[in-house]
């Protein structure tokens, strides 16, 4: 038996993944490979990681098994997991049904020609927060958009840098999008006051955002000669309202399911035939984030026994100690810099709170932070992150659909420049409040 390994050994598994997947990508980038750092599926990244981990066990193969099953059969895990068929089921029925189809043409016939860009934000915002997907909005959107700045000579990179802030505006918030489901479960929260805490931050972002378009805005004439009925975008307004009054997340999705498929039967041409296909296929839209969880789950559990993630915390907390700031912001600080980093390393926002998740947790609990606020903080930074990176999967699709280097649209992600400064405006106004409590209580 082999005696166990130090903290700082217990995370190799993990920068393996890291090496392994980044390596990988950063290979194929060099080989002009398209959407280079998705060449080496996550799960099977993960795969060398794991079997690492249970090499530097102390415990034996039947004991580190049964350890590695406990962590990816953990209640949090199993439930996360859950929410991501049932919203991939619903996202796949509302747009087979003609919701996604119905709110672009509906949302740009609104768009006066004069306020094309702050339009089309608020259009990528909307779409994701109820499709709880950036990529699915940007796919959506991004052939429109592409023609419109060509028509009105308006900068590809500008455009697509306002879509990309749209759709990271709704990712953030919506409450079936992965990244809320990671942020909630790992950090112990109900989805509506994560929301609510969220909203706070992203809102003054989003209106910051709006200004500056409105600003820089060019006049632009949409055709839109297609039709739809208003009547399909229902389901979306459904489960938005649902969910902000909280009603529990597994009776808003399942109603969002059966509003969709009913609506597109009655008043589209949806068929009723198609309805368990379509589920089906959502189920296999969510099959990488569902096969991660599991096994991150499990390396999580190896890790925390063999006192990786303890070193983790150890470390943090100490440079935070080390520091002048107040624990709360200290501990703010740290979170934020850790989920940067960590998304930085993988370039998927929804793996990086998966990954960060239990170590964020930890923080949160030592600095006083409460779940709602870890998980709004944890899902702002990831996001943040994920919109401005060159090898991610928004810049790397709006890229190709766009004709312009990913690079090129970094500039123009403003959204998510101006939510990670509201953000940290934050942690600064509490930090300056608890101070002014704290001399009035000495006085």
């Amino acid at each position: 038996m082999q005696s166990a390994p130090s903290g700082k050994l217990a995370l190799s598994p993990l920068f393996l993944f890291l090496c392994l997947f980044l390596g990988t990508g950063f290979y194929f980038q060099s080989q002009g490979v398209d959407y280079a750092f998705y060449q080496l599926p996550a799960p099977a990244a993960l795969l060398p990681a794991i079997l690492l981990a249970f090499w530097l066990s102390r415990e034996s193969l039947g004991n580190t098994i049964d350890q590695f099953v406990t962590g990816a059969g953990h209640s949090n895990i199993i439930t996360m997991c859950l929410i991501y068929l049932l919203a991939g089921a619903f996202s796949a029925v509302a747009k087979a049904s003609g919701g996604v189809d119905a709110t672009v043409v509906i949302g740009l016939q609104l768009v006066p020609s004069q306020f094309i860009l702050p339009g089309l934000f608020l259009i990528a915002a909307f779409i994701a927060t109820a499709m709880g997907t950036s990529m699915g909005t940007l796919a959506a959107l991004a052939p429109i958009a592409a023609g419109v700045a060509d028509a009105a000579g308006i900068s590809p990179a500008l455009m697509a840098g306002v879509l990309v802030s749209g759709a990271i505006f709704g990712d953030n918030l919506s409450i079936i999008s992965d990244t809320t489901i990671a942020a909630t479960r790992t950090q112990g929260c109900d989805m509506k006051d994560k929301f609510k805490a969220n909203l706070l931050l992203a809102l003054p972002a989003a209106v910051l955002v709006l200004v500056l378009l409105f600003v820089i805005g060019h006049p632009a004439e949409l055709e839109t000669a297609d039709t739809a009925n208003p009547v399909l975008m229902l389901p979306y307004l459904l489960i938005l309202i649902l969910a902000i009054v909280g009603v529990n997340v597994f009776s808003v999705l399942v109603i969002g399911i059966v509003s969709s498929a009913l609506l597109g039967i009655l008043v589209g041409d949806y068929q009723m035939m198609a309805i368990g296909k379509d589920i089906y296929a959502g189920f296999g839209q969510m099959q990488e984030v569902f096969i991660l969880s599991l096994l991150l789950g499990g390396l999580s559990e190896l890790m925390r026994r063999q006192g990786g993630l303890r070193f983790l915390v150890t470390r943090i907390s100490r440079l935070i100690q080390s520091s002048s700031l107040t624990p709360k912001l200290g501990y703010s600080l740290g979170i934020a810099a850790l989920i940067s980093c960590v998304n930085a390393c993988v370039a998927n926002n929804t793996v990086a709170i998966i990954v960060a998740g239990d170590t964020v947790k930890e923080l949160a609990e030592a600095g006083d932070i409460e779940p709602k606020k870890a998980a709004s903080l944890i899902d702002i930074f990831a996001c943040v992150l994920q919109g401005i990176l060159p090898y991610g999967a928004q810049l790397l699709l709006l890229g190709a659909s766009f004709s312009v280097s990913p690079v090129e649209i970094i500039p123009y992600a403003f959204y998510c420049y101006w939510l990670a400064l509201v953000t940290l405006g934050s942690f600064v106004w509490q930090y300056f409040l608890q101070r002014k409590v704290g001399q009035a209580g000495v006085e």
